[in-house]
């Protein structure tokens, strides 16, 4: 059954969510879309949905009106990460991401070439934002791959080197949020968080997990949430329910 309109969340919150179309088929994708268009703020496409689909499906939500984060997170020499940000410009998304620990340099190839594509095209430049540590990486990832520091203050170090690269904002845990606005100077700097879960769910392979109200409340822009919403039998309900 279809939840009543006035069971959802008020639009200042809802503007704020990022639906991780995380599954195998554009029919998937698409049902899931046109059940929640207009009762969340954006689409998110990754690696899953990207691989089996390929840029195609990202044009067409683009085109169609619905706001569309590209979740490639790009890591690669300068060079390459700038030309398939270029790339995804031409696609039409609203945000794109990359991997904070590609460097300073290689953000800010990534950045000048949004902005150098959309002035040059005419297209409404998209958000670039830099991946910090995953929500799903603890302090034992972080060791295995040399990273000593405890993930807050390896976040909050690669926070202040996308704010210095030119990046719009970051991908990060709600926990670090005052980490990252402590190294980041600049105004407006955004924070994304992933990894968002009811109160009452367990964390799967998330680690570093919140709720929607937790990470609003310690200042999230905007939230990302996969499967607690899209594998339940009512969406909409679902979305309500993460704010209780």
């Amino acid at each position: 059954m279809t939840t009543p309109r006035e069971a959802l969340l008020p639009s200042d919150v809802k503007e704020r969510i990022i639906i991780a179309l995380d599954v195998d088929s554009a029919n998937a994708a698409k049902r899931i879309v046109d059940e929640l268009s207009g009762e969340v703020g954006a689409f998110k496409i990754g690696l899953q949905l990207f691989t089996a689909c390929g840029p195609a499906l990202v044009r067409e939500f683009a085109a169609a009106g619905h706001r569309i984060f590209l979740d490639l997170k790009f890591h690669d020499i300068p060079n390459t990460v700038a030309r398939a940000s270029a790339e995804a410009v031409r696609l039409g998304v609203w945000m794109l991401n990359v991997h904070a620990s590609g460097g300073g340099e290689m953000m800010r190839a990534a950045a000048d070439a949004v902005a150098e594509c959309s002035e040059a095209e005419g297209i409404q430049k998209p958000l670039v934002i830099a991946v910090t540590v995953l929500t799903s990486a603890e302090h034992e990832t972080l060791s295995e791959i040399g990273v000593n520091s405890p993930p807050e203050e390896h976040v909050k170090r690669l926070a202040g080197l996308a704010d210095a690269s030119g990046m719009d904002g970051v991908v990060a845990s709600a926990r670090e949020v005052n980490a990252i606005r402590e190294a980041a100077g600049k105004e407006g700097f955004l924070v994304v968080t992933p990894g968002i879960r009811p109160i009452n769910a367990t964390g799967d392979d998330q680690r570093r997990v919140t709720t929607l109200r937790q990470a609003i409340a310690a200042g999230s822009n905007y939230v990302v949430v996969g499967r607690p919403v899209t594998e339940a039998e009512d969406r909409r309900r679902a979305i309500a329910e993460l704010f209780a």
